[in-house]
């Protein structure tokens, strides 16, 4: 699926200097929604495009930041999809009708146990890891989470997972200009795959901040027992 979308990209990509950004927004907002879309046939080439001036400002720094905020702002978007929609339709819609909204039942369970653990906390970490990253936002949106958190924790995982990508497409286009649709997205997937162990300890370290905030800000809030009566 990746080659076949990775020769329709190629031909819209042309028109990159003109409608770059609306163009990451629009295939940000698909990728983060339940229609299977792989988020490195974008923002590697975004990064990459950025890195030879090839987007709309010609400034390969400014290129690249604005990049990264188009995709942070799809990704939003498409997570606003899947949290509102289904947040309507409800969980039974869900199990009899997921399987014609591309939702493969064992990702879409675990992404329902890391929710119903994790909460908010999952909603960030699930943003970087592949197969749930898109999902995580379903059963946000059946439990209806307080949409400021959605927001704040969601904006913050997507905005790693694109910068990582526009960075690695910087990188690569940095170096050369002599390389294929096809070989970008292959060499830039292979590095992110290379070097996504550093991103772990990360990942736990700030889940792990995030759970003993949430237990001490938890704690502040319960009541206080009530004094013996003499």
């Amino acid at each position: 699926m990746t080659q076949m979308l990775i020769s329709h990209i190629e031909t819209i990509a042309a028109s990159a200097s003109t409608w770059g950004f609306l163009l990451i927004i629009l295939f940000m907002t698909i990728e983060s929604s339940f229609i299977p879309f792989p988020s490195e046939v974008v923002m590697i080439p975004a990064g990459f495009l950025a890195a030879r001036g090839g987007l709309s400002t010609g400034s390969p720094m400014v290129d690249a930041v604005i990049a990264v905020a188009c995709g942070t702002v799809g990704s939003l978007l498409g997570a606003y999809v899947n949290y509102f929609l289904f947040s309507a339709l409800g969980t039974p819609f869900l199990e009899k009708y997921g399987k014609y909204f591309f939702l493969p039942p064992p990702s879409l369970a675990r992404a329902n146990e890391l929710f119903r653990q994790y909460g908010a906390g999952a909603t960030f970490v699930c943003r970087l890891l592949p197969a749930i990253r898109q999902l995580i936002s379903i059963p946000a949106g059946l439990a209806r989470m307080p949409l400021g958190s959605f927001t704040l924790w969601t904006g913050l995982g997507a905005g790693i997972w694109v910068t990582v990508l526009t960075v690695v497409g910087y990188i690569v286009g940095s170096r050369t200009a002599a390389m294929t649709y096809a070989e970008l997205v292959t060499e830039g997937t292979a590095m992110v795959k290379q070097h996504f162990i550093w991103l772990i300890p990360s990942l736990l370290l700030a889940f792990v901040a995030y759970v003993l905030l949430s237990k001490r800000i938890m704690k502040t809030r319960e009541p206080a027992a009530p004094a013996p009566t003499a």
